[in-house]
């Protein structure tokens, strides 16, 4: 009555791995789906951009590259999040 015998263990070993992929997987694909198109990144956007025209219609400079700054931050967090997500996605397929 030994329950680990080497053949048990491999079939542990498989299914906690199989199992991982899933959960992986399935986190990857949630972090496509919700975290790009997040309400706040598209709420700060449109201040941003709001912000932005007001610098140039009243000629200041520095809102006008501060603003820009932010939205190039945007873009960046956007690309790392969507990359984590394939990432995550791409290993549970693996």
């Amino acid at each position: 009555m030994n329950l680990l015998t080497p053949t048990t263990v491999l079939l542990l070993m498989a299914l906690s791995l199989f199992m991982l992929g899933i959960v992986t997987f399935i986190v990857g694909i949630l972090i496509l789906a919700l975290r790009t198109s997040n309400q706040d990144v598209q709420t700060l956007a449109t201040q941003t951009t709001r912000l932005a025209q007001k610098g140039l219609a009243e000629d200041v400079a520095g809102l006008v590259g501060n603003a820009s700054t932010l939205i190039n931050a945007m873009n960046q967090l956007v690309r790392t999040a969507t990359g984590v997500g394939f990432f995550l996605t791409v290993m549970g397929l693996f």
